[in-house]
């Protein structure tokens, strides 16, 4: 890994962006073909948080937060900031300051493949994190990393542009180069699911939706009157 910082990348297509965002992790994911999706320990900080957008990407050494105060001059409005190590930690790499400088470049949020700490100032200025784990252990800035390479973070390879979608299901990335057909599956799934969920509201069973009775029968299934039928 050679210490460098690539200053123009291509970001992913701003609609695709958009929709992706909108439809939220599951449907993305799904709409992915099942893949993308960040290993479930990535948590927010607080609840309820929901953002997307393209990633600038950090390779950061464990317990170094050097790369990630880098990287913030990398930033543009409507970026995700995504940082992976070189190794396993769980250090208290970001908080409140880090979050102060991003919010003020109009940077959407954090997913760091280790801790986070500050949670509440963080919370309550509403910037959101995704985080390995919280812990209060501080970190030094003694090692270069590189900003704008590709990385692996929480199991998933990031290359600088793809999109980043994050919310309390967890992170999932579409590559840039399928955002726009990513998009187009996500909006048509999401739209099915619409007229599904108004079929359930009305009481509707998803057993004859989804024509499922046929197949539970030949998988054996059977109804009885009686537990003394069983």
């Amino acid at each position: 890994m050679k210490p460098v910082v690539v200053r123009n990348i291509k970001r992913a297509d701003p609609n695709a962006i958009g929709t992706l965002a909108a439809v939220g992790v599951s449907t993305a994911h799904e709409a992915l073909g099942r893949s993308g999706l960040m290993k479930p320990y990535m948590r927010p900080i607080y609840p309820g948080a929901a953002i997307g957008g393209p990633a600038v990407t950090v390779l950061a050494q464990p317990g170094d937060n050097w790369m990630i105060h880098v990287a913030v001059e990398q930033c543009q409005k409507g970026d995700v900031l995504v940082v992976g190590c070189t190794a396993d930690n769980t250090d208290g790499m970001f908080g409140e300051l880090l979050g102060t400088a991003l919010r003020a470049r109009g940077v959407k949020g954090l997913i760091i493949d280790a801790g986070c700490r500050d949670v509440k100032p963080l919370t309550e200025m509403g910037f959101p994190v995704w985080s390995k784990a919280i812990s209060a252990k501080g970190t030094v800035k003694s090692t270069l990393g590189a900003v704008n390479i590709p990385v692996v973070c929480a199991g998933v390879n990031v290359e600088p542009g793809d999109v980043v979608v994050a919310d309390d299901d967890g992170v999932v990335v579409v590559p840039k180069a399928l955002a726009v057909e990513t998009a187009q599956k996500a909006q048509k799934r999401q739209d099915d699911e619409d007229g599904k969920r108004k079929q359930l509201e009305a009481g509707a069973l998803s057993l004859d939706m989804y024509n499922m009775r046929e197949g539970l029968k030949k998988a054996g299934l059977r109804y009885v009157d009686k537990p003394e039928d069983v």
